[in-house]
């Protein structure tokens, strides 16, 4: 059973892409693109605003996914090494009640500063789990 969300979920983009050994690496912007695909019907069905953070520059061409209000795709505009961290944590408090924040990151320094905010933190692999039993009701209901 999915547990209703925290009025604001933040993705370590990064750091999803990365927990799977799909070949992620060979096309970052692709992997970002199919990311934010995947993330849509969860955000959809689970509700709250969702913000999907990556590190670097917005990948030339079209954008992964056009913003809506209950998804958002945020570049921190650099490389600099934990850059989505940074700007993760600098979202949760700016939240008037940080702790209504959920962040799916593996990272555990990450996962403390959310924590220490007030905020929850879960694993990209519960959050592929999440977006795998959307995925298979999905694909039940167009069958």
């Amino acid at each position: 059973m999915i547990r209703p969300t925290k009025p604001a979920v933040l993705v370590d983009g990064n750091n999803v892409m990365g927990s799977r050994p799909d070949g992620w690496w060979r096309n970052r912007a692709e992997a970002a693109h199919r990311l934010v695909a995947e993330l849509a019907p969860l955000a959809r069905s689970r509700g709250g605003a969702w913000t999907i953070v990556f590190d670097g520059p917005e990948p030339r061409g079209p954008a992964p996914a056009p913003s809506r209000d209950d998804l958002a795709v945020v570049h921190t505009g650099h490389s600099r090494r934990d850059g989505a961290d940074d700007r993760i944590v600098e979202l949760v408090g700016a939240l008037p009640d940080p702790a209504a924040a959920l962040v799916y990151t593996s990272d555990s320094a990450l996962r403390d500063r959310v924590r220490a905010l007030g905020g929850e933190a879960a694993g990209a692999r519960a959050l592929l789990k999440e977006i795998a039993a959307v995925g298979d009701t999905t694909d039940r209901g167009a069958g």
